[in-house]
């Protein structure tokens, strides 16, 4: 294993995260039918109560409480509180559905050298708050050390066409939409409508269907 000071535990990417909530049911409703993610097949080895859900390139797993009537429910939006955060394409779309749907907010903005982040907090059922924002309008600069990758658009498009482009393969699959496997390097990805799957981690190819993304088939046992 090469050493890697900036990154000691060779970190790759954020899997997951992992919410215990009052009701399954209805946070599975929120997470998918709020924020779009979608509902995906959970190991059976697991004893307990829960879900989990795929989208925006990190998984949501949900934990049933064992004590739900006792929980604390957070009714004042709090942005300094803990919270994910997401990026969208409209702020002013955010705002009317989140309106449309009765789901209470608070804005707020932030400015740095003359570029501005809107953000909007809310909160899931269960009082965790979520963020959505405009983020990518301002570069990430590392205070001291190497450079590393800006999450503005901008900076991600130079980023990429520095980069050789990865080998792309046309595979077709027992659906009504293809799938594309990336290479790189010593890696593959199935690349879906909602998710790029890493080949190597997993062990086993990954399946989906554009026309309905939320089927994850999971080939080879």
């Amino acid at each position: 294993m090469k050493d890697n000071k900036g990154n000691p535990l060779h970190l790759s990417s954020l899997n997951h995260i992992s919410l215990v909530c009052k009701s399954v049911e209805e946070s599975t409703d929120f997470y998918q039918n709020v924020l779009g993610f979608v509902p995906v097949r959970r190991p059976g080895s697991l004893k307990f109560d829960g879900a989990w859900l795929f989208g925006h390139g990190i998984g949501i797993h949900l934990l049933q409480s064992e004590d739900p009537e006792n929980m604390p429910k957070k009714t004042v939006i709090n942005p300094k509180d803990n919270h994910i955060s997401f990026q969208c394409e409209s702020m002013g779309m955010v705002e009317k559905k989140l309106t449309e749907m009765g789901i209470d907010w608070v804005q707020q903005r932030v400015e740095e050298g003359g570029i501005y982040v809107d953000q909007l907090f809310f909160h899931d059922p269960d009082g965790f708050m979520i963020e959505i924002c405009n983020c990518d309008n301002m570069p990430v600069i590392p205070l001291a050390g190497e450079v590393v990758r800006s999450c503005s658009r901008l900076n991600l498009q130079m980023v990429a066409q520095q980069q050789p482009q990865p080998q792309q393969i046309h595979v077709p699959v027992i659906s009504k939409a293809p799938l594309f496997v990336d290479i790189v390097g010593e890696d593959a990805f199935y690349v879906g409508p909602i998710f790029r799957i890493s080949l190597r981690a997993l062990g086993r190819p990954v399946l989906a269907t554009a026309s309905t993304p939320q089927l994850l088939v999971v080939v080879g046992g």
